[in-house]
């Protein structure tokens, strides 16, 4: 029965191969769990779920999103007013701060903005 245990134990021991992907090799987190864990944190603070994630970086001081949000929902729906949030977080993806950058109805296209965004 011991053999049966330790084979067990064993199995147990090595790593999880769908959870690899969590965490790099440094024991950062991955860019997707930076972007799951600062669309969380941000509905947290605002009360507001986030609809997307329109830009993402890695920078010097850990990692910058621009999120959109639902802030009014009208009907019909392209009425609906959303928002672009700045989110900044540190290298281990804990939101450092945030802010509103703009407004604008759902169904509106936008001018052209440099970079992008």
């Amino acid at each position: 029965m011991s053999n049966t245990n330790n084979t067990s134990d064993a199995q147990h021991s090595h790593h999880d191969p769908e959870h690899t992907e969590d965490r790099t090799a440094d024991d950062r987190p991955s860019p997707m769990q930076v972007l799951r864990h600062a669309r969380i944190q941000l509905a947290e603070l605002t009360g507001m779920a986030a609809e997307t994630v329109s830009s993402f970086e890695q920078t010097d001081d850990g990692w910058s999103l621009e999120v959109e949000v639902l802030e009014l929902a009208r009907v019909p729906d392209t009425m609906s007013l959303m928002a672009s949030y700045q989110v900044d977080l540190d290298p281990d993806g804990q939101l450092t701060g945030y802010r509103r950058v703009r407004r604008y109805e759902r169904g509106r296209a936008d001018a052209h903005r440099p970079g992008g965004r």
